[in-house]
């Protein structure tokens, strides 16, 4: 690995965690899902090293706790999603897509529970839970619908700069 993907790699993992703890006051509203989105499509592969940056900053800053388990395995199937239509650019399908993982976040997030204490316990969990996915696929979904064009030609317009040194304004 070059020194330029481990920079961009930090860089884009502390972006996720500051974006998160930035956003935590608002309940279930996140810039995760769609930097996500976008990260898969801009640098493909490398963004697996990023999400498992991000998740061990979050376990370091919050504690290692059962929702840590969650977050090992639901951004890599965000990922898988965005990986598999990594050539689609319209905002509008990113948002439902978007708004979908949003909504089906409880539902993965239930996966421990299975294990731990059957199907009832993983039903009543994702069931406890709905009132909170889905302001969380809404706003993934609006989010996304706004945001997906301008941040994804921000990361176009990065990735384009040859020169590291070379003033960005110029």
């Amino acid at each position: 690995m070059r020194i330029k993907d481990i920079v961009l790699i930090s860089m884009m993992s502390a972006m996720l965690v500051c974006v998160q703890v930035a956003l935590g006051f608002l309940p279930n509203i996140e810039l995760v899902s769609l930097l996500i989105i976008l990260f898969t499509i801009q640098y493909g592969k490398k963004t697996i090293y990023i999400i498992y940056v991000f998740v061990l900053l979050e376990g370091l800053i919050y504690g290692f706790h059962l929702w840590w388990i969650n977050y090992l395995y639901v951004w890599d199937v965000l990922f898988i999603i965005a990986l598999i239509f990594k050539k689609e650019r319209s905002p509008v399908f990113w948002a439902v897509v978007s708004g979908m993982y949003g909504l089906s976040y409880g539902a993965l997030c239930s996966i421990p529970y299975f294990f731990m204490g059957g199907f009832p316990t993983a039903l009543a969990y994702w069931f406890n839970g709905i009132p909170f996915d889905i302001p969380h696929g809404i706003g993934n979904f609006i989010i996304a619908l706004v945001l997906f064009t301008p941040l994804n030609r921000l990361l176009q317009f990065i990735n384009s700069r040859r020169d590291p040194l070379q003033n960005p304004f110029d």
